[in-house]
């Protein structure tokens, strides 16, 4: 059952979460969600605020701490596919008629420089385990925030530490482990498919693109060799029975890697 207005119409009103469990409580006393025909999942997908906000307040403890600071999906899947690497769209033909100069000709350049300046989230944040690197301060004596945050800026000043955006094919820089939560990323959302399959799931790709050596950014290091496959494991939260697990169950079972 695909409620054309589960998303479109449910999902604008304040009790929108009540009815969803109304709806979802059917289909599991009739027995008929998750399987393939019946079931219910809401076609159109306008998430409003209220059931957002209901699920963001347990998913990111708000009601311990402070709002999260979450980084955009484009940046993130820019480095950890590699995308970065086949740039051929310099920033001049971003750029504004009125500006003379700009600093960067790669559109990776400003996205260490904001995440180096604070502006934009961006994860992994180190190329150090930031729960060690809190644990590294506290051995040190340095037990209240202030004086934690203070030994991070000291070792990124001394470069003994480092923003894991500047060197993204770096090991120990890897997203290890993906969480796809109610997205059909795989097959569907990814923009590059093809980047996704061969340097985060490290399988089929079909890439027909090369790596453009000739237009490097400044400010991210540069390795040469193709990193395939960055991801250990990926989970899939999804009752839609989309593409996602079961491209990429097929597609790593051909790499015997299930």
């Amino acid at each position: 059952m695909y409620d054309h207005y589960g998303g479109a119409g449910i999902n604008h009103w304040f009790n929108s979460d009540t009815i969803y469990r109304a709806i979802l409580n059917l289909v599991i006393l009739t027995a008929s969600q998750g399987k393939n025909g019946g079931g219910w999942a809401h076609y159109v997908g306008q998430e409003k605020c209220r059931p957002i906000e209901g699920w963001s307040s347990i998913a990111f403890a708000k009601d311990w701490q402070g709002p999260p600071r979450l980084q955009n999906a484009t940046s993130f899947f820019y480095f950890a596919s590699d995308q970065w690497k086949y740039e051929e769209m310099g920033n001049d033909s971003l750029k504004s008629p009125t500006s003379k100069k700009i600093r960067y000709q790669h559109p990776a350049d400003y996205n260490a420089l904001a995440a180096r300046l604070g502006w934009l989230p961006s994860y992994p944040q180190f190329n150090q385990n930031s729960l060690k690197l809190a644990e590294e301060a506290k051995k040190l004596g340095k037990t209240t925030k202030e004086e934690i945050i203070q030994h991070t800026v000291e070792k990124l000043k001394s470069n003994e530490l480092s923003f894991a955006i500047e060197d993204p094919d770096a090991e120990e820089n890897f997203p290890r482990s993906l969480f796809v939560w109610r997205s059909n990323l795989i097959s569907s959302s990814a923009k590059g498919q093809e980047y996704f399959m061969k340097h985060l799931l490290g399988t089929h790709d079909g890439l027909l693109s090369k790596q453009n050596d000739e237009e490097k950014p400044e400010e991210i290091k540069w390795r040469q060799e193709e990193i395939e496959g960055k991801l250990d494991l990926l989970v899939a939260l999804d009752f839609r029975m989309t593409a996602t697990p079961h491209v990429c169950r097929y597609s790593l079972a051909c790499c015997n890697m299930v």
